[in-house]
């Protein structure tokens, strides 16, 4: 029986470090990486607040699920494959969500051209499409503070950040919360294309048609009630299968 619930937790564990490879290079198939920088971390299995972090160095095509670095929520690196250690930065922000929201299992950061532009603008992201309107009234925002280093901005970000699942961070990119990797790189995917359609659509110059707030509310209740579903196990994650099957002609190395 104890060898049984060993094996259990083995193959839980490796199922968080193949899924956030997996993000990894979907984030850099899709074109929303920067360089060396920008984080996806996961929250391991267990009551010892460990979390997978990228190597610090490495580009996200290069990430495999047994390159992973794992640290605890001190910063302490208890695991480092490579030797490369990890982006301070990278730990202020995702350190301080995993210690506030224990529902937060991922959480996943980008700066993106889209994103970065968006996040710059005084409304931040409107709810103009579909997209977009799944966010409404489940988006934050937290001020640019400087190259996230100092760690008493971890308080107001968390402070920011609320019980939502997605932030944006002013003048500098985006933030999304997934209770897995799948709904956390789901939410970054919606998001970023949200970001796209918004910069296209002012720069088109034509009059907007804005939803009303009740449609873009009962929009954002219905994407959340799909999420809960597949959190929940009601319903299978056939999008985040169908992902994971292009990184198997892609990138199968993802899950080494």
């Amino acid at each position: 029986m104890a060898s049984s619930a060993h094996s259990s937790a083995e193959e839980s564990v490796q199922r968080v470090r193949v899924d956030l490879a997996a993000a990894y290079r979907l984030i850099h198939r899709l074109g929303l990486d920067d360089s060396i920088y920008t984080h996806i971390s996961a929250r391991l299995p267990g009551p010892e607040h460990r979390f997978l972090i990228n190597p610090y160095g490495l580009r996200f095509e290069e990430v495999k699920a047994g390159n992973l670095v794992t640290v605890d929520l001190d910063g302490r690196v208890l695991d480092d494959p490579c030797g490369l250690g990890i982006n301070p930065a990278g730990f202020t922000i995702h350190s301080a969500v995993h210690a506030a929201r224990e529902d937060a299992s991922c959480v996943l950061h980008t700066h993106t051209v889209a994103g970065v532009a968006v996040s710059c603008q005084e409304e931040g992201l409107l709810p103009l499409n579909q997209w977009s309107m799944q966010f409404a009234g489940r988006l934050a925002y937290h001020d640019y503070e400087g190259i996230a280093l100092d760690l008493d901005e971890r308080q107001r970000l968390v402070a920011d950040l609320g019980d939502k699942p997605v932030m944006v961070l002013r003048n500098h990119g985006m933030l999304t919360c997934g209770r897995s990797v799948a709904e956390a790189f789901k939410l970054m995917h919606n998001l970023e294309r949200s970001c796209r359609a918004q910069l296209a659509l002012q720069a088109a110059g034509a009059p907007l048609i804005r939803p009303s707030v009740a449609v873009a509310a009962k929009t954002a209740g219905q994407y959340a009630s799909f999420y809960d579903k597949m959190e929940a196990g009601a319903v299978p994650d056939t999008e985040w299968a169908a992902f994971k099957r292009m990184l198997e002609r892609s990138d199968p190395d993802y899950k080494e």
